[in-house]
């Protein structure tokens, strides 16, 4: 009589059961994970935003950037249009499913558009000497993932968890 080997029916579907429970289990942390490397991506974005603009205004000496883009390229020598100290990523305003607003001389820093991918505006009176600026950090998938981040001159970045981050919104710890 030879022996069966292999497994039965049930034993597969038992094995395919429990890897599913684990997965049900491991995805939400997934998830949850990459949402807090996101945030703290868009931090970093924004810190990284605040040294470029002291960088820029030190160098250039007429006030702040006009915009973002004037932060990132890579002219050699480097000039005010195409500065060269942030990323091409970044200087393009989204990076890590955020989108960055920025805003040179804002007489009142104006809210992002929410769920509105990579604005680059120039609010205010936009002329040299550019003495203000504001960022806003904007999550793009608009479905309640992620909170909202603000800085502007100051260099405190602030955080709001439900709508666009402002000026009176609480600066992040540390």
């Amino acid at each position: 009589m030879a022996e069966e080997r292999g497994f039965s029916l049930i034993e597969l579907l038992i094995v395919v059961a429990i890897i599913l429970i684990i997965a049900a289990i491991a995805i939400p942390d997934l998830l949850k994970s990459r949402q807090a490397a996101q945030q703290a991506s868009a931090v970093a974005s924004l810190r990284a935003l605040n040294t470029a603009e002291v960088t820029y205004a030190a160098t250039y000496t007429t006030g702040y950037s006009q915009d973002l883009i004037s932060l990132d390229g890579n002219a050699i020598p480097a000039t005010q249009a195409s500065a060269g100290l942030v990323d091409s990523i970044l200087g393009g305003g989204t990076k890590s499913s955020y989108g960055f607003e920025y805003a040179s001389n804002p007489a009142n820093p104006p809210p992002p558009l929410p769920c509105v991918p990579g604005i680059v505006t120039q609010g205010g009176v936009g002329t040299a000497p550019i003495s203000s600026y504001s960022i806003n950090a904007s999550p793009l998938q608009c479905a309640g993932n992620g909170n909202f981040y603000f800085t502007d001159q100051s260099g405190a970045i602030r955080q709001n968890n439900s709508t666009a981050a402002g000026p009176g919104d609480p600066p992040l710890a540390g």
